[in-house]
């Protein structure tokens, strides 16, 4: 990883002056959002400097440049390595971040993982362990077998053998899991939480599922991912994670060499009938009711079929859409743990 020089310490005091001025506040350029961010996450800013400008801009909302010069820090931060020499797949792997968990239903983004493994995709799952009272993807994928990965070497060999690892934050980007953790001193999100899930850890190509919880990040993430050529989907998540809810189908778009596709629109109107989820939200009840899916007990809900079907085109599994739902909708296989 790069390691560009950190800026001086007095040149903090002008940034945060000029982001922490509320209805007044301007935006940074690109260059210097970079060396602000890289400062950032070489733990080279001090707790009061770095607390004032977390919350500044939680106040303002990151701009354009600001994004940009956020990702690049970032990007030039994390860990690297490739699915495509490791799991003899002939398609991208699919990258899903594990940010938020759940707090008010079950959390089904493992599902959707193990449903592309078992299309011999390579699914890497990045995020945080400990879910703060909230039901984490990787206490559920303890449940159903997948331990975390310990370090790089160890992810590598779950995605060769297994084609699916989980990757705490902390293992591919030391200084960003630091910034993610400011969460729980300060109580709020910051932007760290809006950038890890922009994180490409594949030289060689991915496909990044992308969420957004808020509306207004729609139009960001939408010109940040045409702006760098991004090959993602990018989609409203549930709960905060980047799987589609299952009770109601959000609009889910592909990029692509700075194209934009819309593959689904929002679904509108009443729901008709729910579809059958678990009874409780805990891991083992979540683990449980994902192996009777996988085990053709329990239908895939149509929502989480849609979103499959997107990822088999956006990670090159199929030739075009239509390919995509009927594989996807055909269930052919018999899906399993193992």
């Amino acid at each position: 990883m790069m390691q560009p020089a950190m800026i001086h310490s007095t040149s903090y005091s002008a940034y945060i002056k000029r982001i922490g001025r509320g209805a007044h506040a301007t935006d940074l350029e690109e260059h210097e959002a970079y060396q602000m961010f890289s400062a950032m996450l070489d733990d080279g800013v001090a707790d009061l400097e770095l607390g004032a400008i977390v919350l500044a801009m939680r106040m303002k909302s990151e701009s354009a440049s600001e994004i940009m010069g956020f990702y690049r820090a970032m990007s030039e931060r994390i860990y690297t390595l490739d699915a495509l020499n490791t799991s003899g797949s002939p398609c991208l792997p699919v990258v899903l971040p594990c940010y938020n968990g759940a707090r008010r239903q079950a959390n089904l983004l493992p599902l959707l993982a193990l449903l592309l493994r078992n299309y011999g995709i390579p699914v890497l799952l990045h995020g945080v362990l400990q879910g703060n009272a909230r039901v984490t993807t990787a206490s559920i994928l303890r449940e159903l077998g997948i331990a975390p990965s310990v370090n790089l070497t160890h992810a590598k060999k779950q995605l060769k053998e297994q084609r699916i690892a989980f990757l705490p934050t902390a293992v591919l980007s030391p200084g960003l899991a630091s910034i993610l953790t400011l969460r729980d001193r300060l109580g709020v999100r910051n932007s760290g939480h809006s950038l890890v899930k922009l994180l490409d850890p594949f030289p060689s190509g991915c496909l990044r599922v992308v969420n957004v919880t808020h509306p207004e990040y729609l139009n960001k993430m939408n010109e940040f991912l045409i702006t760098i050529g991004a090959r993602a989907l990018l989609l409203r998540g549930t709960e905060g994670e980047p799987y589609a809810n299952p009770k109601r189908r959000p609009q889910m778009d592909f990029f692509n060499a700075g194209k934009q596709i819309t593959l689904f629109e929002a679904e509108e109107g009443t729901l008709k009938q729910p579809p059958p989820l678990p009874a409780d939200m805990d891991a083992l009840t979540t683990a449980n009711w994902i192996s009777r899916v996988l085990a053709h007990e329990i239908p895939v809900p149509q929502p989480i079929i849609n979103q499959l079907a997107c990822c088999l085109y956006g990670s090159g599994y199929a030739d075009d859409m239509s390919q995509a739902i009927a594989l996807a909708a055909g269930k052919t296989m018999r899906f399993s743990i193992a």
